[in-house]
């Protein structure tokens, strides 16, 4: 059996790749049986995989005289197993308080700080490196079940992976009772944290009351069965991931800012959550603290009217605009308020090129003799004669208008805009060509009535902007 055991996590290590480009693993010890078990397996295989090991024993400074019992017994079995072992001690209550959190998010927290501590010690480079904790099967099902419970999606029901990142799982092979009869077979000694004992926290209930009853009343293989079904949802959390990352990219407009378009709401409701989902971590830098009720705001906005907005977790925002919904970080500084005064307004020269940030304007005098006027957005063509002095190219003013018809109404630029659904973030950075507060051209947009091509026109003044897409 002792054999077996000992086969069986060997074929999964190997099957889930977590020890390629492995030359050292920090195993975390806590002294009970997952732990103890994992200890003895990663040291009775480390000659036939070549890599060295070293342990961290955390104290939580919860338990007292039974979490220094639990460190001296660590600390003996390393000492006479020749593993390094080292012991991090944390007062995780008095931290719990001061982070605003419960004692098991604080005890997690502290754990990933020992471990970032000890990997500054390890031999080896950081990517050869691994971290090994001791779950197991059960604690899969238990985790799951919380998660449920909690409301989760995908990714909750697969929250316990192998392998992720530098993180490995040796043991998540093996159910409670196998590992139970390991450490009776190899007569490894272990001790019993009794905090497990208690019902105060949601996740003992889970495994001392609930799992049981699942496993006596339903199915007695129904740990075996929710690891099965954990590595199906991780197969499909990955594909999703996987895809969402890759179509995140074609609906990212700058650094921190995206548009999702009309096309991007028909798509099917799971792709659009991936979707936002990897938006929102990119440009949020975190994964938690996100929540299902943070992608249906997002998802809501789109039914809304333009303008409205939705406040969002690591200072980003979602808006709805004129192609979509846009998600963008709060701070973002447009760019015409980091430019200088010389670059906000240029004269245009007629005829020649004049430069305008990354782009550059093109403008020539013709004779007209009737030829047909083509429609392009970038290249536009004007009744010369009716230009009475030197046009300049800067972004808007206050006071800044538009002819909207050959007799002379006009309309405020700010009206035109949002008529021609301009995105609001957009408005102060479009450039145009002006007599003074009258547009002649929103760059990439419509252009002035007043100076159209007729039946009368003499000469033609044609600009051209060339330099990428300002809109």
């Amino acid at each position: 059996m002792y054999k077996d055991t000992l086969q069986k996590v060997k074929r999964f290590m190997t099957e889930t790749g977590m020890l390629q480009n492995c030359s050292e693993i920090i195993l975390g010890v806590s002294g009970g049986p997952d732990s103890m078990t994992m200890l003895h397996i990663l040291n009775e295989l480390r000659d036939e995989f070549g890599y060295r090991l070293r342990v961290v024993h955390v104290n939580h400074g919860i338990r007292g005289k039974e979490a220094l019992r639990d460190q001296q017994m660590v600390e003996k079995i390393c000492s006479e197993w020749k593993i390094p072992c080292a012991v991090y001690n944390y007062d995780v209550p008095a931290l719990a308080l001061s982070w605003k959190m419960g004692t098991e998010e604080a005890g997690r927290k502290v754990r990933r700080i020992a471990f970032e501590k000890e990997k500054e010690n390890a031999v080896a480079i950081p990517e050869q490196v691994r971290v090994a904790l001791a779950h197991n099967q059960n604690d899969m099902a238990e985790t799951m079940l919380h998660h449920l419970a909690r409301g989760t999606g995908i990714r909750g029901l697969c929250s316990l992976k192998p392998l992720n990142g530098e993180i490995i799982r040796p043991l998540l092979c093996l159910e409670r009772s196998e590992i139970v009869n390991y450490v009776e077979e190899n007569s490894i000694q272990t001790v019993l944290d009794s905090s497990n004992m208690e019902d105060d926290y949601t996740r003992n209930r889970i495994r001392r009351h609930i799992l049981p009853l699942i496993e006596q009343e339903v199915n007695p293989r129904a740990v075996a069965h929710m690891a099965e079904a954990s590595e199906i949802f991780g197969q499909a959390e990955a594909y999703f991931t996987k895809l969402a990352g890759e179509m995140a990219v074609g609906y990212r407009k700058a650094k921190d800012r995206y548009v999702l378009d009309h096309e991007f709401f028909k798509k099917e409701t799971i792709i659009q959550t991936y979707v936002i989902r990897e938006i929102l971590e990119v440009t949020g830098g975190h994964q938690s603290d996100l929540t299902s009720g943070h992608i249906k705001q997002i998802r809501d906005l789109y039914g809304m009217q333009t303008g409205r907005k939705a406040d969002l977790p690591y200072e980003l925002e979602a808006s709805r605009v004129y192609e979509g919904v846009q998600i963008r970080k709060k701070n973002m500084i447009a760019e015409s308020d980091s430019e200088t005064e010389e670059l906000k307004i240029q004269n245009l020269v007629v005829p020649g090129e004049t430069k305008w940030k990354q782009g550059c304007f093109t403008a020539k005098i013709y004779s007209y003799n009737g030829e047909k006027i083509l429609e392009k957005k970038y290249t536009k063509w004007f009744d010369c004669d009716k230009i009475n002095c030197e046009l300049t190219v800067r972004t808007r003013r206050s006071g800044d208008y538009m002819a909207v018809s050959q007799s002379g109404g006009h309309k405020k630029l700010t009206r035109c805009m949002i008529d021609d659904k301009i995105p609001g973030e957009l408005r102060g950075k479009l450039p145009l060509v002006v007599d003074g507060n009258e547009v002649l051209w929103i760059v990439g947009g419509r252009i002035n009535e007043r100076y159209k091509i007729t039946s009368e026109t003499g000469r033609v003044l044609e600009i051209t902007y060339q330099g990428g897409n300002v809109q």
